[in-house]
């Protein structure tokens, strides 16, 4: 029986979206992936299928108007989720200070229910002083058009030639006014509509006297209620949470440990008020994610507690944890190595500054790192060229040296965002050999960005395709490439050059990929198939499954749907790529 692969990095059912000119962008929808150790994994898809964007989200490198908006991103690196911290004298008395709070805290479950009516009674009454959804929706949407406009008008302005083009200038110019003019008096109506509400809210004193009674009500039985004893359930719970908690306060620093402690026994109080079920894993761990990462308690031995960090990238905001993972466990070797490298710094401090942030050593023992590192990666005279600056090498010399860089902490995951884009197609094999030879040596997973298919041919172990911020296939490298489903895949296998006949003309893709500021209804990518189908237009298709490694998100995998070939050009496409690109 295979040995089955470890998981390091799971995201699941992954949302990202920016915030672009008052709208709303979605560029990543719902991707689920798992990624394991020691893999090569190729992301391919056009310019604007969310590539980038979905890997950024691994180290936190989202642009400051990006964020995520869902999902999960569990790293499991042993290194950084497993803990454990002396059980001495000081660690019983905080934690069962903690219990303490824990365990008055518990009483409030008794009226959680009692609870649970009274928020719903002050949303009601909320909600009499405020819009409907549908209004506000209604209402933003109206305005985000107006904003829209005046941008389009703007930038418009600024294409004219003030020496030919004054009348059109002067034109654009009242539009603008008039625009902006409009945004401000639909800005005041809103105001007034909503302050409208609030005054027939205020003034409605038959209700008004109807919630204070209801109120005041609900409040005495929530004061008996809670007047009790814990429940023992929950007083056995506390005896083991106290520890988590003290765990997971233990990732933190001094600095913000008294801040993180706060935030946390708030949410812990809270989610007992409300009856939230504690002895749930998923329900626990949200609750924890709010404050800090749940250390889950594993056992006590050796006078030691032990336990494991859940830990979510998708929800760590922390500068100083994203330092534990950006650049020592997760690394990037980006496009372009000029604009990678800081050209007014020596390529051998470069270097030696990453592994002195990350590694805990001397001077003298990261120069010897960095040089060994730069022998690694195919620098000749490593010795006499560590002073030299980054325009004294070359393109193929300054990529060796970022993958140097990047493999200067040993991290977990190599992201290759298409790393030999900016280099001629000799160094481009040599940079593919040389990061294919480093992987044996280190161990790391690689996560290839790429347009390329020849890259993906020569490196991959599988596949994942992206189109319109969606998976839609994954599979091996020889399922994706010799036995494709998508309608996508076939159009982007079908562009290959190498497989182009003579005199015939290379195939394109027509059309264009959907916006990402509306909704997506139905297949994002069924305007531009030839094989569409009526429910293509209507229902999003589900992942279906091909074999065990094999997945594709196309109606035409529904037992129901027509059976169709693939095209012409690629029907044969085993016997071509194994010539084209020499598998």
């Amino acid at each position: 029986m295979a040995e089955e692969k470890k998981v390091l990095l799971s995201a699941q059912d992954l949302w990202v979206k920016f915030h672009v000119r008052g709208r709303t962008l979605t560029a990543i929808r719902g991707i689920s992936l798992d990624i394991y150790e020691n893999e090569a994994i190729a992301i391919v898809g056009e310019s604007g299928s969310g590539k980038s964007v979905f890997t950024k989200t691994f180290a936190g490198m989202l642009d400051s108007n990006g964020f995520i908006s869902g999902g999960s991103l569990i790293f499991s690196d042993p290194e950084l989720i497993d803990v454990q911290v002396p059980a001495d004298d000081a660690a019983r008395r905080a934690i069962e200070e903690i219990r303490g709070k824990l365990d008055e805290f518990a009483k409030l479950e008794l009226g959680a229910q009692t609870y649970r009516k009274m928020l719903e009674l002050e949303s009601e009454k909320r909600q009499r002083a405020q819009l409907a959804p549908q209004e506000e929706k209604k209402a933003e949407e109206e305005l985000s058009g107006l904003k829209v406009r005046r941008t389009e008008a703007f930038n418009l302005k600024q294409t004219f030639d003030p020496r030919k083009e004054r009348d059109k200038i002067r034109e654009t110019s009242r539009r603008i006014s008039q625009l902006d003019k409009e945004i401000k008096d639909f800005q005041k109506k809103q105001e007034q509509v909503v302050k409208a509400r609030k005054a027939a809210a205020a003034g409605d004193s038959a209700y008004n006297q109807r919630f204070d009674q209801q109120m005041a009500a609900l409040k005495a039985q929530h004061e008996k209620e809670t007047s009790g004893k814990a429940p023992a359930q929950s007083l056995q719970r506390n005896q083991r949470l106290a520890k988590e908690v003290y765990l997971s306060l233990s990732r933190c620093d001094a600095r913000r440990r008294g801040k993180v402690e706060s935030k946390l026994m708030d949410a812990l109080k809270e989610a007992m008020r409300l009856g939230t079920d504690l002895g749930n894993e998923e329900q626990l761990n949200a609750v924890f994610e709010d404050a800090t990462f749940r250390v889950r308690f594993l056992e006590e031995r050796d006078g030691k507690l032990y336990g494991a960090c859940v830990l979510n990238l998708a929800k760590m905001q922390d500068a100083n944890e994203w330092c534990q993972i950006r650049g020592r466990r997760i690394a990037t070797v980006f496009q372009d190595p000029m604009t990678s490298l800081n050209p007014i710094i020596t390529i051998g401090k470069q270097i030696t500054s990453i592994i002195l942030k990350h590694q805990n050593c001397t001077e003298a023992e990261a120069r010897r790192r960095a040089l060994e590192l730069m022998r690694k990666v195919g620098i000749p005279k490593a010795e006499a060229r560590f002073d030299d600056y980054p325009f004294q090498y070359s393109g193929g010399m300054r990529q060796r040296i970022v993958i140097a860089i990047a493999l200067s902490c040993q991290p977990k995951i190599l992201i290759c965002d298409e790393p030999t884009t900016a280099l001629d197609v000799t160094i481009q094999a040599q940079i593919l050999e040389l990061i294919k030879e480093l992987q044996k040596e280190f161990n790391y997973t690689i996560v290839f960005i790429t347009h390329d298919l020849g890259v993906v041919a020569n490196v991959a172990d599988r596949v994942a395709v992206l189109y319109a911020g969606q998976l839609i296939e994954l599979g091996k490298v020889e399922e994706v490439f010799y036995d494709p489903r998508h309608p996508y895949t076939w159009a982007l296998l079908s562009s290959l050059p190498q497989l182009a006949q003579q005199d015939t003309q290379l195939y394109s893709i027509t059309g264009t990929p959907p916006s990402l500021y509306k909704e997506i209804v139905g297949d994002a990518f069924a305007p531009r198939n030839p094989y569409c189908m009526k429910i293509d237009t209507l229902l999003e298709p589900p992942m279906f499954q091909v074999t065990d490694t094999h997945y594709a998100k196309t109606w035409l995998l529904d037992p129901d749907a027509p059976k169709i070939e693939k095209p012409e050009g690629i029907q044969d496409i085993h016997e071509k790529l194994l010539k084209a690109f020499n598998i």
